[in-house]
C-alpha cells in the first residue's frame, strides 16, 4: 500500500494548530495574554526561521499541560476546535485526502506538533495515522514533558522509519506535502514531493529541484 504522508500545520490547515492552541488560552484569560504570546510569538517566528530550540519550546508548551487536570484540557480542546480549528480546515485539503484515500493510499498525518494538540484534529480529517510529537503522562496525567524523539525536522524521518518498519509500510511511490524548509529532510525521502503553500526557502528549494509546488487555499 503505497503511503501518503501530510504535515498538518500550514499544509492540511490554513494556519499553525500549535501556535493557535497558545492564542487561545491567551485570549480566553487562562495565561497571561501579554507574556504568554511574546514568547509564543517569538518561538514561533524562530520556527519560520529554521532557529527553533525545540527542547525549550516543547517545556514552554506543555507547561499548562501539567498545571491543569485532563478533564479541564479536554473541555478547552472541544471549544479549540469548534472556534480556531474548524474556521482554518481548507476544503481543498480534505478534497486531497479523499482522493489518496480513494487511490487506496494510507494515510498519514506527521507533524511536530504535540499529540494533545493534533489527535483531535487528525480524527476531525478522518486520517487514523498520526505521527506527533509526544506528551508524557503519569498515573493520568501529563507531566510537561515530552516523550520519544521529537517528531520534528530530522526527528520525522527517524519516527517514519520506525513505524514504517513496525507496520510492514515502506517509502516506494509515496507522497509527501508541506509547506515548511523544515520538513526538507522528508521531503528528500519520498518519491513525490510536494511543496504546499510554501515557505519562501522552501519554494526556492521545490523550483530548484523541480518538485510539485501546490496550492490548497482559495
Amino acid at each position: 500500500m503505497r503511503l501518503a504522508l501530510f504535515d498538518l500545520d500550514n499544509t492540511l490547515l490554513g494556519g499553525d494548530s500549535d501556535h493557535a492552541w497558545g492564542d487561545y488560552l491567551c485570549e480566553r484569560g487562562i495565561l497571561d495574554p501579554v507574556a504568554y504570546k511574546r514568547r509564543n510569538d517569538a518561538f514561533y517566528d524562530d520556527y519560520l526561521d529554521g532557529t527553533l530550540d525545540l527542547q525549550a519550546y516543547l517545556a514552554f508548551s506543555m507547561e499548562i499541560l501539567a498545571a491543569t487536570e485532563p478533564n479541564q484540557l479536554d473541555q478547552w480542546h472541544q471549544a479549540f476546535m469548534r472556534d480556531c480549528i474548524e474556521p482554518i480546515i481548507l476544503p481543498k485539503a480534505l478534497a486531497l485526502l479523499q482522493k489518496h484515500r480513494d487511490a487506496g493510499d494510507k494515510l498519514v498525518i506527521i507533524t511536530a506538533t504535540n499529540r494533545f494538540v493534533t489527535a483531535p484534529i487528525a480524527r476531525r480529517l478522518g486520517v487514523t495515522t498520526l505521527l506527533a510529537t509526544e506528551c508524557e503522562m503519569q498515573d493520568g496525567r501529563y507531566t510537561g514533558r515530552s516523550t520519544d524523539i521529537p517528531c520534528f525536522r530530522e526527528g520525522k524521518v527517524t519516527r517514519l522509519r520506525r513505524w514504517m518498519l513496525e507496520n510492514g509500510h515502506d517509502l516506494e511511490d509515496s507522497w509527501f506535502y508541506s509547506d515548511s524548509m523544515n520538513d526538507l529532510p522528508l521531503l528528500e525521502q519520498v518519491a513525490h514531493p510536494v511543496a504546499v503553500d510554501p515557505d519562501p526557502r522552501l519554494e526556492a528549494e521545490a523550483e530548484r529541484r523541480g518538485w510539485e509546488v501546490m496550492s490548497l487555499r482559495d
